[in-house]
């Protein structure tokens, strides 16, 4: 009998649009003669599935359930496609987790955490096998200035909100008098800010996810943007930034970043497909620690199904393979 999945798309934040991007990839990937694809829109105002006739059936939220043609549609599993909230923070895994319903992501303390960039840098700083940039984390209402945060960092430095994705509010900044511009830019998006100092080097980044008990790294990619810096423009407009995968690095270093994103993936307990961004330092060659993605864009040419195809594998064999890893799991 074939499985009912609900595909999740949408969201809260300003990645809406690269959500349903996702998960059009993803409904296109999955294997129709082994599950009922159904995509369900969260917005703050409803949840809802839209048949093919353009009809909006809301969901039951009592137990996660439509009704569609008088038939009442319960579901065997998740995939969750939505970038920023409630989708990569936590908040809808634990809604799920109360229906005892199992997805494709991290679990709602993992996706919390990881959200957060500065707690998260925190905790994989503590696991002492990668380096992490020095840092200031800053919250609104807290007083802050200038003088203090220049006296821990030294300049160039990013600011970027604390728990944002896809690069939205973040700056690059080079000179003192564009620090609190930027700063404010931030906090335009969110509550907390990071301020973090520039590593010069080369940026490499890494999906990794678990099938049949087994960690997998993907081949790694190298991100060439010919913006000063990998932002929403260099991710989602074509030709602005080169994406190189498998990226050209030599075997220590490619062994390296397997390992530590593995290590890290498995100490924070993720689950899925996640991918984990690291800068390798000019001259040292240090690998330096930047972001868990646990929601990482997948529309035909992000970078995950890059490298999904480099692996040899196709979109259809990941993505089912992934389903059926959370629906296994779930049930031991």
């Amino acid at each position: 009998m074939k499985k009912n999945i609900a595909l999740l798309a949408g969201g809260y934040s300003g990645e809406y649009v690269i959500s349903l991007q996702t998960a059009d990839t993803i409904a296109r990937n999955l294997d129709t003669d082994l599950y009922n694809i159904y995509k369900i829109i969260i917005i703050r105002e409803e949840w809802y599935y839209e048949t093919v006739e353009g009809k909006k059936i809301s969901v039951d939220k009592n137990d996660f359930s439509l009704v569609v043609n008088g038939e009442k549609i319960n579901f065997d599993a998740v995939f969750i496609a939505i970038h920023g909230t409630p989708g990569e923070d936590g908040r809808i895994q634990g809604y799920l987790d109360m229906m005892h319903l199992p997805y494709t992501s991290c679990n709602a303390i993992v996706s919390a955490l990881t959200f957060n960039k500065s707690y998260c840098n925190k905790v994989v700083k503590a696991f002492n096998v990668v380096n992490i940039a020095n840092s200031v984390h800053l919250i609104k209402g807290d007083p802050y200035s200038m003088g203090p945060i220049l006296e821990q960092l030294k300049l160039p430095v990013f600011v970027k909100p604390n728990e944002s994705g896809s690069s939205l509010g973040v700056s690059k900044v080079k000179n003192v008098e564009n620090l609190l511009p930027a700063i404010e830019k931030a906090f335009k998006e969110d509550d907390q800010v990071l301020i973090e100092e520039f590593i010069e080097g080369r940026e490499l980044t890494i999906g990794v996810y678990r099938v049949n008990g087994y960690l997998h790294a993907l081949p790694a990619t190298e991100i060439v943007s010919k913006n000063e810096f990998f932002d929403y423009e260099a991710k989602y407009t074509p030709g602005v930034t080169n994406e190189i995968t498998p990226a050209h690095i030599d075997d220590t270093t490619r062994e390296q970043l397997e390992s530590k994103a593995m290590f890290i993936y498995r100490h924070l307990n993720c689950r899925g497909v996640v991918r984990m961004d690291f800068i390798l330092q000019a001259k040292t060659n240090k690998l330096f620690f930047l972001e868990v993605n646990t929601m990482p864009g997948q529309s035909e040419n992000s970078i995950v199904p890059q490298q999904v195809r480099a692996s040899g594998q196709t979109l259809r064999q990941f993505y089912d393979a992934l389903l059926e890893e959370c629906i296994k799991s779930h049930k031991n």
